[in-house]
């Protein structure tokens, strides 16, 4: 970065104090611009992408949408300094190639310490955000929701309201309420995350919530098809009949 270019930051935190305190401390950086502040994650997501700032001072834990979620719904992300009471989330934090980690509450001079690294630092984080936000849930927990980014438009799916989810190339079409959400993810990265109590791979390339199945009908020798409660058929692998049988 050129010596003398001020960084615009976004200061995105649920606590209006917290806020506030951060605005107050950068007050001391002639070379920080705030350009904005959130109140919620959905909020960023907007802003972040409409004003593209240097700078994102982000609390992990927030309603709607934690920090490691707004990560992975941006396409081009900026440097991000974290800024949250949870301790247990650094270590997915500089994951994410953070420029530095925050742990409320902190001082001035900590600040400091991280407005340094911020200049120093020209690098942004991969866009390829994988299973940050995994980061953000109790350990063993699994999967609720999936977020898909269409535009400035975020989509919220509970995971119980899913059918079933298909690979298409570098996506998975998420199946829902009669609609297709496309996320540029892995069907292995879901398969991963999601209860495999309620949701299986029947297929390579299909994950089914098997409360959504009516019956499994044979096709042809050893290949089998899983018809839905709403008439839809998947194919069924002899791996996944095999997943299939032991939990039906």
């Amino acid at each position: 970065m050129a010596p003398s270019r001020k960084l615009r930051a976004v200061v995105v935190d649920d606590e209006e104090l917290a806020r506030q305190l951060i605005k107050e401390y950068l007050e001391d950086h002639p070379r920080i611009e705030i350009a904005a502040e959130c109140s919620n994650g959905f909020e960023a997501v907007k802003v972040i992408a409409e004003i593209e700032p240097d700078l994102v001072f982000l609390d992990v834990q927030m309603p709607k949408l934690n920090g490691f979620e707004v990560l992975e719904l941006l396409e081009d992300p900026p440097a991000v300094v974290f800024v949250t009471a949870h301790e247990e989330f650094a270590l997915k934090a500089f994951e994410a190639h953070a420029v530095d980690y925050l742990l409320k509450p902190f001082s001035p001079e900590r600040l400091d310490e991280a407005i340094s690294r911020a200049l120093q630092s020209s690098h942004k984080r991969s866009s390829a955000a994988g299973g940050l936000a995994a980061a953000a849930r109790p350990p063993g927990k699994k999967l609720s929701r999936v977020l898909v980014k269409d535009g400035n438009r975020v989509t919220v799916i509970p995971v119980e309201d899913i059918d079933y989810l298909e690979a298409q190339d570098d996506y998975v079409a998420i199946h829902a309420g009669g609609r297709s959400h496309l996320k540029q993810q892995t069907l292995s990265h879901f398969e991963a995350q999601l209860d495999p109590e309620e949701f299986v791979r029947v297929h390579r390339s299909y994950i089914l919530n098997i409360r959504r199945l009516a019956r499994l009908e044979l096709y042809a020798k050893d290949s089998r098809l899983a018809v839905l409660n709403d008439g839809r058929q998947l194919p069924v692998s002899r791996a996944g009949y095999s997943r299939l049988r032991e939990l039906l």
